[in-house]
């Protein structure tokens, strides 16, 4: 629903704002506007009495129920549907752990003024690109 149902189902109505109104209360006798409306960005409607009324109550009143405070989900919304991640965080942080290890042992004998190997230089390269792919891949999946 936009607030659009619910502003046309009361009396009083005044806009205070970009997506705001104020508006008599339809569940106590109301001579000044306490009702207040606001509609998210995503189309969700918050409404507050200041007189005290419910939502419950409010709504009622003018023959909606709570769920007309939300928008429309589409039909293929299932709140309990998964989402499949394709690493388990928890995988990917114990490999990133295992390359910062490597890298941090081939650095410390760098920083000691030993020479590295060929084969040190080749795995320090391997730890960049994983390393990059690791933090890349967790961009994406989370």
């Amino acid at each position: 629903m936009s607030a659009t149902t619910l502003l046309s189902r009361l009396d009083g109505v005044r806009k205070t704002g970009a997506g705001r109104w104020m508006a008599r209360c339809p569940a106590h006798v109301d001579k000044h506007p306490s009702l207040s409306v606001l509609e998210l960005g995503d189309g969700t409607v918050l409404i507050n009495d200041f007189g005290g009324c419910g939502a419950t109550d409010v709504l009622a009143t003018v023959g909606l129920d709570f769920d007309a405070l939300y928008p429309e989900r589409p039909p293929d919304h299932n709140p309990r549907k998964r989402v499949q991640k394709p690493w388990r965080a928890s995988d990917v942080v114990r490999a990133l752990s295992f390359e910062l290890e490597v890298a941090w042992i081939i650095l410390a004998d760098v920083s000691k003024g030993k020479s590295v190997s060929e084969i040190d230089r080749k795995r320090a390269s391997e730890c960049a690109v994983r390393i990059q792919r690791f933090i890349q891949e967790l961009d994406h999946a989370y």
